[in-house]
């Protein structure tokens, strides 16, 4: 919808490839993926989002990287040219990494983004 041809919006870290992959194989249901989207929230005031995909919506960039598949929301496609995606684990905490340089501010938390102006 907003892409630039021959190029994909977003990128997997083979640590992120990995723990996708962990996931589309342990869900069942007919999991294609995980959806990636942001919504308003959090004290930034974008926040992301994912989760467990059972259809490929029409207007949905799809990103497909070995054997992983994530599928990208209309309205967040355009918050999220270049970023890449990692997945870390620590002892404390695990969970997927977004690399946005469209991000210019993140709370204390991390639980949510701002983005540059347009």
């Amino acid at each position: 919808m907003f892409g630039i041809p021959g190029k994909d919006p977003v990128t997997l870290t083979p640590a992120a490839v990995r723990q996708i992959r962990r996931l589309m194989d342990r869900s069942e249901g007919g999991v294609k993926g995980l959806k990636i989207g942001v919504k308003k929230g959090g004290c930034a005031g974008m926040e992301y989002t994912m989760e467990h995909a059972t259809e490929i919506g029409q207007h949905d960039v799809v990103v497909e990287q070995d054997g992983a598949r994530v599928m990208i929301a209309p309205m967040a496609q355009m918050f999220l040219f270049g970023t890449e995606i990692d997945y870390r684990a620590s002892l404390l905490e695990s969970g997927f990494v977004f690399n946005n340089p469209n991000v210019s501010e993140a709370c204390g938390c991390g639980e949510s983004i701002k983005f540059r102006d347009a």
